[in-house]
């Protein structure tokens, strides 16, 4: 039901520089990587990026690529499907230079696409895989090397199978991993087609009925994995699960399954908005990141796979060879997929929205969180329940509304109604606020079916009224365990005090989200993730 187009998302992006500069020009060494010129120091140059997010641990290989060719990548981050959007409408011409995601995949579905690209070069590899704790391996008497898609299926259609996921809307991962399930499950041997979905929809709803956790990025959602302890697997990137088993010690036996897999190859892709100095800055680039030196580095580091056939992946990494899944065919089934998993296939959303609507948001402030909401419910999913909890010096009022797949406006319009009948009055009650929201997740009564619970915590200010911020951690761990799976996610706004709500996010295993420092459409948006 989604009313608005997938550019959406794109007020949520978080800007992050790669600082440092560069004083030499570009040549090459023995090994084919590029070295400073000897004697021939040149201006430094800097490449506007669109990147994948998870390139952010690409930083010391490009600390070391600016170094020798005098090259800085400045990135900016985004989904596939926001930066997707960014070149097709034309809005990343000028603006960047360059986009470098897990794959061009979905890019090349759009036909206005191709004329905006100038060169693509693939850089390193990864796919698709299935990190398993080694407990449950054995439960299931798997053999890591022969399991296949329809073998997860049927664990998890039993009941002997859970697992996380990042949002495929949202998240490079998360959408090559639903292309992998559904590819593997249709037994799909050439581009999926729409017919092939329909076929394999009521696998992938068994298949998704077991997904337990979901996130906007591969970080949250391993910290999440840890916290609960319960959930038996992910589904990620390769590289992902290795570095988990690298970095946070989780012990997941990683399956890359029999039958075929989605491959990331991280291209770098030049546009041909782009002028030639940054175009001649990207070539050396890439020959660089190609180069051997360069390569082992990020196998190394990152744990992908290296595109030289010289150099050897690093330990850990899987040398079997796997087919690779087919893509879906156009731009047209591709959306569709997503649009089946966000209003079909996938668990429904459940959350309260705790609203500060206290005197001191009188004016703009609440004028910029109706807007805020009021964009919010054009992305509201089907089966979604949503809960709208505005206080001031207490509680005001408790809305819950269910967007009918029947009739999915009626929630949309009433939401939309209570949204515009906000006002702002009354202190600051945070705390007692949040046990409320508990309380209302707990109550007789509320749907229990499987769904992704959460609050959204919105305030400007510190807490003035209600119960002191000491009293909320005894009762969060008071909380039956079930309850206290459900994470807050605050939004810093206003003067809201950064501390408090940190601290907030860290107890209930949460996050914060920064409104100061973007727009507050855009702090909400990106929990979209999340939900």
């Amino acid at each position: 039901m989604r009313r608005r187009g997938r550019a959406a998302g794109w007020a949520a992006v978080v800007m992050v520089l790669i600082a440092g500069t560069g004083a030499c020009t570009a040549g090459t060494d023995g090994d084919g990587d590029a070295t400073p010129a000897p004697g021939k120091p040149g201006a430094p140059r800097t490449l506007r990026v669109l990147a994948s997010s998870e390139l952010a641990d690409m930083k010391p290989v490009l600390d070391a690529a600016r170094e020798a060719t005098g090259v800085t990548v400045r990135p900016t981050y985004a989904g596939t499907l926001d930066a997707a959007e960014m070149i097709s409408s034309g809005k990343a011409d000028g603006r960047f230079d360059a986009v470098w995601l897990s794959s061009n995949d979905y890019l090349r579905l759009d036909p206005s696409v191709g004329p905006k690209i100038s060169s693509e070069t693939p850089v390193m590899t990864s796919p698709v895989a299935l990190g398993v704790k080694a407990e449950t391996v054995r439960r299931l008497g798997w053999k890591p090397d022969e399991v296949t898609w329809s073998q997860v299926h049927r664990a998890v259609a039993d009941g002997k199978l859970t697992y996380g996921m990042t949002d495929p809307v949202r998240s490079n991962s998360g959408f090559s991993a639903l292309v992998s399930v559904t590819s593997g499950l249709a037994g799909a041997q050439s581009a999926l087609t729409d017919s092939q979905i329909r076929e394999a929809t009521p696998r992938l709803r068994e298949f998704f009925a077991g997904q337990e956790l979901t996130s906007g990025s591969s970080g949250w959602l391993a910290s999440a994995y840890k916290r609960r302890g319960t959930v038996d697997a992910m589904v990620n990137y390769e590289s992902v699960l290795l570095s988990l088993n690298r970095d946070a010690d989780t012990g997941l036996t990683v399956i890359r399954p029999k039958d075929g897999v989605v491959t990331a190859d991280y291209p770098f892709t030049l546009l041909t908005s782009a002028n030639e100095e940054a175009r001649e800055a990207g070539r050396e680039l890439t020959e660089y990141l190609r180069g051997a030196k360069a390569q082992q580095a990020i196998t190394t580091q990152t744990l992908r796979r290296p595109v030289v056939t010289s150099v050897e992946p690093a330990p850990g990494i899987g040398r079997e060879g796997r087919r690779e899944l087919p893509f879906p065919g156009s731009r047209s089934v591709a959306d569709g997929l997503l649009d089946a998993y966000e209003n079909k296939l996938r668990r429904p959303s459940r959350t309260v929205y705790v609203l500060d609507t206290s005197g001191s948001m009188k004016g703009s402030r609440l004028t910029r969180l109706k807007s805020a909401l009021g964009e919010l419910t054009g992305d509201f999913r089907e089966r979604e329940q949503v809960t709208l909890m505005p206080f001031g010096s207490a509680v005001k009022q408790i809305r819950t509304r269910t967007v009918d797949p029947a009739d999915p406006e009626a929630a949309v319009d009433a939401l939309d109604a209570d949204i515009a009948a906000l006002s702002a009055e009354g202190d600051t009650a945070v705390y007692s606020s949040l046990k409320e929201a508990y309380d209302v997740i707990g109550a007789p009564g509320r749907s229990a079916a499987p769904s992704f619970t959460s609050i959204v915590l919105m305030t400007d200010g510190e807490n003035t009224a209600g119960d002191p911020a000491s009293s909320f951690g005894s009762f969060y761990r008071s909380l039956p365990a079930d309850r206290r799976q459900t994470p807050v996610f605050p939004i810093l706004f206003g003067d809201s005090d950064r501390r408090e709500l940190t601290d907030i996010a860290t107890l209930t295993g949460g996050r914060l989200f920064d409104a100061n420092k973007g727009s507050l459409d855009g702090a909400f948006e990106e929990i979209r993730g999340y939900q």
